[in-house]
């Protein structure tokens, strides 16, 4: 660790995390666009977080159904689809071809050769047949706007075909082609997902042409996304990015050197920042917040102990890494939150170091808050964590 490289220690990145991340009160953004901006990504694995962490960083919350609905659907300012790690996110629309060249292509790539190997070894129809689907089933989706699977095999019953894939192995199951082909036209960056079957929460999806996207250079996507990845979330190291983007440890450091991110000392060894971002941050007015699961903040870096204790995992993360809905105090983990059947929000301190007065009382108002927008609408993550499954109970 070099000598000349500035010390930031876990209480100055907490303060960066409340302004990055749109968290600390005079930081909430005026609409979902800003939010999805100064973020670069929102998980959007589970559709209610998009919504929920939405709301917790919009100073007026009322609203974040309407508007967000209509940024993805109308508006088309957002837009959800396939990015780093093959995992779907929101991303402002603009982004898109970045995202597309920076982490699409490779994985896409891997997809359609997965997927032609899967039918080759079912005895299924070969890649030349598979095209063909695949074009009747886009111009299908051009014709329509916006379709579900169901409505686009009504139009090209060739994607009913089915398959099975790892014959004979514990894993072993059953495709259809419409399921696979349309995965991997959205890690292609051709289709995306549109408005939902059901309400904001609904997990039946239709599916969309994706916007026309310009083609971007590899490296200077990479460079791009992650200039804007460590304004949100520098300082970070390595690794942090590494495991945010799912790139190769050579394509991590060229894409910082190319943003020419500049070297700080954490905890953890050495991290990055832009320029101009290593200057001293003075302290902030303390904040709370209550993250859904899958939160982008929550989810922002592999390194979590200056916001995230060890001994708070097993409560607040499932068996697969996934977080679930979390409380924050002052830039750290505290606690979770979950919703009753009756609506209330019940949570939780699971950390109450420095979390005095002071600090039940604004997860109190964090909490009237959130129960006062969600309203009728019983959010259930997709993926249960202990604490959650406990607090929610009747």
């Amino acid at each position: 660790m070099s000598g000349s490289q500035r010390y930031i220690g876990a209480a100055e990145r907490r303060t960066r995390l409340g302004v990055g991340q749109r968290l600390a009160g005079p930081s909430r953004a005026r609409t979902p666009e800003e939010v999805a901006d100064s973020l670069v990504a929102l998980h959007g694995s589970d559709p209610a977080s998009v919504f929920l962490a939405v709301g917790a960083r919009l100073s007026d919350a009322s609203e974040t159904v309407a508007r967000l609905e209509r940024a993805l659907y109308e508006d088309r300012s957002l837009v959800r689809m396939h990015g780093m790690r093959h995992t779907v996110f929101v991303f402002p629309t603009a982004l898109v071809p970045v995202v597309h060249a920076s982490t699409g292509v490779a994985v896409a790539a891997r997809e359609r050769a997965s997927l032609i190997k899967d039918m080759a070894g079912a005895g299924a129809p070969d890649a030349r047949w598979l095209a063909e689907v695949e074009a009747s089933a886009l111009a299908a989706l051009a014709l329509r706007g916006e379709a579900t699977a169901a409505e686009l095999a009504r139009d090209e019953p060739r994607l009913k075909e089915q398959f099975v894939y790892a014959a004979g192995k514990s894993y072993e199951g059953t495709h259809t082609v419409s399921s696979r082909l349309l995965r991997v036209l959205g890690a292609e960056g051709r289709v995306v997902r549109g408005r939902p079957l059901g309400s904001w929460t609904s997990t039946q999806f239709r599916w969309a042409p994706a916007p026309p996207a310009a083609e971007r250079p590899v490296a200077e996507a990479q460079a791009e996304l992650t200039g804007g990845w460590l304004a949100a979330c520098g300082p970070a190291t390595e690794a942090d990015l590494k495991w945010w983007t799912g790139w190769k440890v050579s394509d991590v450091r060229a894409a910082l050197k190319a943003v020419g991110a500049v070297p700080v000392s954490v905890d953890e060894g050495t991290a990055y920042v832009l320029p101009g971002a290593a200057e001293p941050v003075g302290p902030a007015a303390p904040w709370a917040a209550l993250l859904p699961a899958l939160d982008p903040t929550a989810m922002g870096w592999r390194q979590r102990d200056w916001y995230c204790p060890e001994e708070l995992r097993p409560a607040l993360f499932d068996r697969s890494g996934n977080i679930g809905p979390t409380v924050w105090w002052d830039g750290r983990i505290v606690g979770g939150w979950a919703q009753r059947p009756d609506g209330d929000i019940a949570w939780r301190l699971l950390d109450t170091a420095g979390a005095g007065r002071e600090a039940r009382e604004a997860i109190g108002a964090e909490a009237s808050r959130l129960r006062d927008w969600v309203g009728a609408t019983r959010v259930t993550p997709r993926f249960r964590t202990p604490l959650e499954r406990e607090l929610a109970a009747p």
